[in-house]
């Protein structure tokens, strides 16, 4: 096999891991908002969301973790679910900061964010 079918092959189980994570951590997020579950009406409070307000979150969440999915299908779906995502790690960061929230915070936003922003990057390049 050559060094490119190699590198290739190597590129599509990272593509395929990054969709599954990212799918992944924002159905489950999405889907905490959405029925309240745990910490999240604290977490809307903390916020300054209303648990209604909080749940459009979760459904703009779980709607982005969709979008991801059928990403590899759907191009240009994956790329405005991740563009989405994005800004809403971009909303948290912000509101983190306002909130005079630590590092400790904010750092899962920008872990995520970051995540997003290479699937994007991938996906801009599945489809050269």
């Amino acid at each position: 096999m050559s060094v490119i079918a190699t590198s290739f092959r190597d590129l599509m189980y990272l593509y395929v891991t990054l969709v599954c994570l990212i799918a992944l951590i924002f159905a489950l997020l999405g889907v905490a908002k959405l029925l309240a579950l745990g910490p999240m009406p604290e977490m809307a409070a903390h916020a300054g969301f209303s648990t209604r307000a909080y749940r459009v979150v979760g459904a703009l969440e779980l709607a982005g973790a969709v979008g991801v999915a059928l990403g590899p299908a759907v191009p240009l779906c994956g790329g405005l679910a991740g563009i989405g995502l994005l800004l809403l790690l971009a909303g948290a960061v912000i509101m983190h900061v306002r909130k005079g929230d630590g590092p400790a915070k904010f750092a899962p936003a920008l872990v995520c964010a970051a995540l997003v922003a290479w699937y994007l990057v991938l996906l801009a390049g599945a489809g050269s």
